[in-house]
C-alpha cells in the first residue's frame, strides 16, 4: 500500500512540538511550582507555549488508530489482531519501565505514570478485542465515548483504594498512593480509546483520492471547530472547567481556550482534532523543506520519543550542575525529576534548548529510518 505522507508529516510536527513541552517541564524555572495554564500566575506566552502542545497527544492517538487501519489492510484479520495485541502489550510494558525511568531517573520507581504510550498500548489491546466489529460500528462507539465520557466525572469519588485505582485508570485520571509507590494516571484509558477508535474508523478516509480526502478532512475539521465554539460559548457541557471573563481580553480568550486535558474533555478533543484535520487537509500533497524535515521525525516516532526524553533529562542534569548544585542536592520524587529547588532557566532559554534538541535528533532519525527501510527482515524493528 502507498504510504500516506500527510500522516508522517503531521506525526513529525507533533513530535517536534512535544519536545517543547517536555523541555519546559524539565528545565523551566517555574515548571515545578507553577502551572502554565493557571490564569492567576501565568503569562500569555507561557500559556500558549503549553497550549500548543495540547495538539500532540490527541493527534498521536488518533493517527495511531488510522495507522492501525492502514496496516490491517496489508494482512489477514488474525495476523492483524495478533499484531495489535503484541504491540499493545509491548507499549504498556515500555511505558512502565523505560519511559518511566527516562522521565523520573528514579531507580526505585517510586512514581509510576501512565502517559500517552500506555494509552496507545491499552488502545491497541482494546482494538484487538473489538477487531471483528465493522469500522462503522467502531467509529460510532468511539464518537459516543468522546461525546459522553465527561458524564462519568459526575460519579462521586470513593475512599476504597481498589475502586480509586480502577476509576483513575479507566476514566477519571488522578493520583493514587499505594504504600511507597505513587500511581499517576495522566491518560485514563477510556477517553483515549475513544480517540483511537475514531482514528481507526477514519483510516479508510486516507485511502480516498487526495482531492476527496482533502475536502472531507477540511469539512470534518471545520465542523469540529464550529461545535467547539458553540459548546464552549454555552458553558454548559463539554469541559469540567468553565470559562469566564478575565482582567483583559487576552486573558478572557485564554480562559475560553483553557480546556481540560486530564482527562481529555469533549471540548479539548474537538479543538485539537479539528486543528489536526485542517492541518492534514492543508498539508496533503504538498512538498517543501518543512514537509521533508517533519517526515523524518514522523517515520520513527517511537525511536524519537525514547531518545528525546533521555536527552532532555541529561541536559537538565547538566543545567543543574552548571548552576552550582551538587549531586546530594538532587531531589527525586513525583514531578521533581531530580531537580533541586530554585534551579531552572527562563522561557527564552527553554526555546533555545528545545530547538537544539530537535536539531540534534534529526541525523539520528535519518539514520534509524534508513536502517529500518534497509532491514525489513528484522521484525523487531517494527516495535520501535
Amino acid at each position: 500500500m502507498k504510504r500516506i505522507y500527510s500522516i508522517d508529516i503531521a506525526r513529525g510536527l507533533v513530535m517536534i512540538i512535544m519536545a517543547l513541552d517536555h523541555t519546559r517541564d524539565l528545565l523551566h524555572a517555574d515548571s515545578i511550582v507553577q502551572s502554565p495554564t493557571n490564569l492567576a500566575t501565568t503569562t500569555p506566552v507561557l500559556f500558549f507555549t503549553r497550549w500548543i502542545t495540547h495538539l500532540c497527544a490527541p493527534s498521536f492517538v488518533f493517527l495511531s488508530g488510522a495507522s492501525a487501519w492502514l496496516s490491517a489492510r496489508k494482512g489477514d484479520a488474525r495476523e492483524s489482531r495478533r499484531w495489535l495485541f503484541k504491540r499493545g502489550i509491548f507499549l504498556v510494558a515500555l511505558e512502565l519501565t523505560l519511559v518511566n525511568f527516562s522521565l523520573w531517573y528514579d531507580i526505585h520507581f517510586r512514581s509510576i505514570i501512565f502517559q500517552v504510550i500506555a494509552a496507545i498500548g491499552f488502545g491497541f489491546i482494546g482494538l484487538g478485542l473489538m477487531y471483528k466489529l465493522s469500522p462503522k460500528t467502531l467509529g460510532i462507539i468511539g464518537l459516543s465515548i468522546i461525546c459522553l465520557h465527561d458524564l462519568l466525572l459526575l460519579i462521586p469519588m470513593t475512599s476504597i483504594t481498589g475502586l480509586q485505582v480502577a476509576g483513575a485508570w479507566s476514566f477519571g485520571g488522578g493520583i493514587v498512593k499505594l504504600g511507597n509507590v505513587t500511581l499517576i494516571f495522566g491518560y485514563p484509558v477510556l477517553p483515549w480509546f475513544g480517540l483511537m477508535l475514531a482514528g481507526f474508523a477514519c483510516g479508510r478516509l486516507f485511502e480516498s483520492p487526495i482531492e476527496v480526502r482533502k475536502k472531507q478532512l477540511r469539512r470534518i475539521g471545520l465542523i469540529a471547530l464550529g461545535l467547539f465554539i458553540l459548546l464552549r460559548a454555552a458553558n454548559v457541557y463539554g469541559d469540567q472547567a468553565p470559562w469566564s471573563v478575565q482582567k483583559s481580553p487576552i486573558f478572557t480568550f485564554m480562559s475560553f481556550m483553557n480546556v481540560s486535558k486530564y482527562p481529555p474533555s469533549l471540548l479539548y478533543t474537538l479543538v485539537t482534532l479539528g486543528l489536526l484535520f485542517l492541518f492534514l487537509s492543508f498539508i496533503d500533497g504538498k512538498e517543501s523543506a518543512f514537509t521533508r524535515i517533519a517526515t523524518v521525525y514522523g517515520k520513527v516516532p517511537m525511536f524519537y520519543y525514547l531518545i528525546h526524553w533521555n536527552l532532555i533529562h541529561l541536559l537538565m542534569l547538566a543545567m543543574v550542575f552548571l548552576q552550582g548544585f551538587h549531586a546530594d542536592q538532587l531531589e527525586f520524587g513525583t514531578f521533581q525529576f531530580g531537580r533541586p529547588p530554585n534551579s531552572g532557566i527562563s522561557l527564552p532559554w527553554v526555546y533555545l534548548v528545545w530547538l537544539c534538541v530537535v536539531a540534534s535528533l534529526y541525523p539520528l532519525c535519518i539514520w534509524y529510518g534508513r536502517y529500518k527501510t534497509l532491514h525489513p527482515e528484522k521484525r523487531w524493528l517494527r516495535y520501535l
